[in-house]
């Protein structure tokens, strides 16, 4: 997913997506350890993935509280 499409996603929605991806990473280092993943460049993509997530999440709650730092 893009910045924008992440942006266009409520809080909940954004929570739900973030744990969806976690569980996927952990599925995906278990394959790892097993010797048989198919794509590797999918730790990176998905690990930046729940970055943008809680870049999103964070500057939504520091709007909501008025700081700015």
């Amino acid at each position: 997913m893009n910045i924008q499409e992440l942006r266009n996603l409520s809080d909940e929605e954004l929570v739900k997506k973030e744990l969806e991806l976690k569980k996927e990473l952990f599925q995906l280092n278990y394959e790892r350890q097993m010797g048989r993943v198919e794509k590797p460049a999918q730790f990176g993509t998905i690990r930046r993935t729940i970055a943008r997530i809680l870049t999103i999440l964070n500057e939504r709650e520091r709007q909501a509280h008025g700081t700015k730092n």
